[in-house]
C-alpha cells in the first residue's frame, strides 16, 4: 500500500502535535471522571485518632485478660462516647466505656469488647442508661477493634497520582482528607461536524434518498466518553460555502480539536479537505487500515482537525484508533491505554493486505477467547458495532488470516459470556 501511513505513523505524528491542556480546580462534587493535575498528599492521617472498630466497651485489656463466659470480669462502665464525641477524662483501672462504632477511643483504653460480648442489651431509641456495672465475657488482647490513626492514610502519603481519572471511592478518599477543591486538567473542548447533502438530523422527515445523521451523535457520545466536552454543529451540505462557513462557526466556539466527518476522501463531493486546505493545512490522509483509509488530520486556522470517514463504522474505528488517543493526552491521561485482551479467530478470514480492525464478539472455550465475526463487515453496518464485543487486529500485510491464528483484540466493552 504505498503511500499510505502506517497506523503506528499516524499516531505518533498527531500526539506529537497535541499539547496537554492547562490544569483548574473544581469542587470535588464535580470530580467524578475528571483527570488528577497534580499527585494528592495527605495533610493528616487518616483516621487522624484511634476509635472504636464496633459498638462495645472500651477497656483495658489487662482488667478482662481472664473473662471467659463461665467466669466474666465485671467493670464499671463511668462513660457514654457516642460517634463524634470525646471522652470527658481518661479511663481507670475497673472502668469501661460504652462507645460507638467511629468514636474516638478514651485516654486510658486499650482495646474494645463487642457488645455481644457482655451482659448490656442496649435500647434501639440511643437513649439507655449507663448499666451499673457491665459483665465482660471474653477477654481481649490489646489493640483488638481499635483502628489505630492512620491505618487507611499516613500523613505524608501520596495517595493519588497525577493523571488519575477520579473514581467514585477517589472522590471518596479526597472528601476523607478534606480536600474541598481538586486540580484537573481542562477537558478538551471538541467542534463535531457532520457533512453531507444526504444527512438529515434525527427530528427532520427524510427526503428521498436522505439518511438520519448517526454519526454527529455518535461522536458525542464517544468524546464524552473520552472525558471530552462535544459541541454538536448543523450539519454542513457538499458546497465550499457551507463548510467554511460552518468550520468558521466551530472556530467561534474556541474548540480544542475539531472533528468532521465525510468530505475528506476523493469523490467530487468531498470538498472539506479543500476547504481546510484553504483555512490551515492538511499534514495526514490515508492511513493503511480497514475499515478507515480516507483519514485526515491537520489544523484549521491553529485548531487541531480531524476529518474522519463518513462510513458509521469507519468513523468510530478511526475515532477510537486516532481521535480517542489525542483526547486522552490532551485531558492529562495516558494516551496509549485501552482494554485489550487476546482472542483466537473462529474461522478463516481473506483480507486485502491492510491492517484490519475485525468487529468480532467473544466468547470463552478452555480459558481461552475466541472471536467471532459479527456477521456483514460493513462499513457502513453501524449495528455491527452494536453487536461487537471488540476490534480483532489483524496485521498489515496479511491476505488471509485463519482459524485458530491469535491476534489483539481492542475491547468495547466486557464480553457478558466472561461475567
Amino acid at each position: 500500500m504505498g503511500g499510505l501511513l502506517s497506523a503506528e505513523d499516524a499516531l505518533s505524528r498527531i500526539l506529537a502535535r497535541v499539547h496537554v491542556l492547562p490544569a483548574e480546580e473544581v469542587h470535588v462534587a464535580q470530580a467524578l471522571e475528571r483527570v488528577l493535575a497534580e499527585d494528592v498528599v495527605a495533610a493528616a492521617s487518616v483516621p487522624p485518632f484511634a476509635n472504636s472498630a464496633m459498638d462495645g466497651y472500651a477497656v483495658r485489656a489487662a482488667d478482662v485478660r481472664r473473662a471467659t463466659l463461665d467466669a466474666p470480669a465485671f467493670l464499671t462502665p463511668t462513660l457514654d462516647i457516642p460517634a463524634g464525641t470525646i471522652a470527658s477524662r481518661a479511663l481507670g483501672a475497673g472502668e469501661a466505656a460504652r462507645i460507638m462504632t467511629g468514636a474516638p477511643l478514651p485516654p486510658g483504653a486499650d482495646a474494645v469488647v463487642a457488645v455481644e460480648q457482655t451482659d448490656d442489651r442496649w435500647r434501639s431509641d440511643g437513649h439507655a442508661p449507663l448499666p451499673a456495672r457491665v459483665a465482660i465475657y471474653r477477654a481481649v488482647v490489646v489493640g483488638e477493634n481499635v483502628r489505630p490513626p492512620g491505618e487507611d492514610i499516613r500523613a505524608g502519603q501520596v495517595v493519588l497520582r497525577r493523571g488519575t481519572l477520579l473514581r467514585p471511592q477517589d472522590v471518596g478518599v479526597l472528601v476523607s482528607l478534606g480536600r474541598a477543591h481538586i486540580p484537573v486538567f481542562r477537558q478538551p473542548r471538541v467542534a463535531i461536524l457532520s457533512t453531507g447533502d444526504e444527512l438529515a438530523d434525527v427530528d427532520q422527515p427524510l427526503a428521498p434518498g436522505q439518511i438520519h445523521n448517526s454519526n454527529s451523535y455518535m461522536l458525542a457520545g464517544l468524546v464524552q466518553q473520552c472525558g471530552g466536552v462535544p459541541i454538536r454543529l448543523p450539519i454542513a451540505r457538499d458546497t465550499l460555502d457551507d463548510v467554511r462557513h460552518r468550520l468558521h462557526q466551530a472556530l467561534a466556539h474556541a474548540p480544542d480539536f475539531i472533528v468532521t466527518s465525510a468530505g475528506v476522501s476523493v469523490g467530487t463531493h468531498d470538498v472539506v479537505r479543500t476547504v481546510v486546505d484553504e483555512l490551515g493545512q492538511v499534514d495526514i490522509w490515508r492511513v493503511n487500515i480497514k475499515p478507515g483509509k480516507p483519514l485526515a488530520f491537520g489544523d484549521v486556522s491553529g485548531v487541531p482537525f480531524f476529518g474522519l470517514p463518513g462510513n458509521p463504522v469507519s468513523t468510530m474505528v478511526t475515532f477510537d484508533i486516532f481521535v480517542r488517543p489525542a483526547l486522552r493526552k490532551a485531558g492529562g491521561a495516558d494516551p496509549h491505554a485501552v482494554p485489550q485482551a487476546t482472542a483466537v479467530l473462529d474461522e478463516d478470514v481473506v483480507l486485502d493486505g491492510r491492517r484490519t480492525y475485525l468487529r468480532v464478539t467473544l466468547s470463552e472455550r478452555g480459558g481461552v477467547l475466541i472471536a467471532h465475526r459479527t456477521g456483514t463487515q460493513s462499513s457502513g453496518a453501524l449495528m455491527s458495532l452494536v453487536l461487537a464485543d471488540g476490534l480483532l487486529i489483524i496485521p498489515e500485510g496479511r491476505t488471509e488470516a485463519r482459524a485458530g491464528d491469535a491476534f489483539a483484540v481492542r475491547l468495547l466493552r466486557q464480553p457478558v459470556s466472561l461475567g
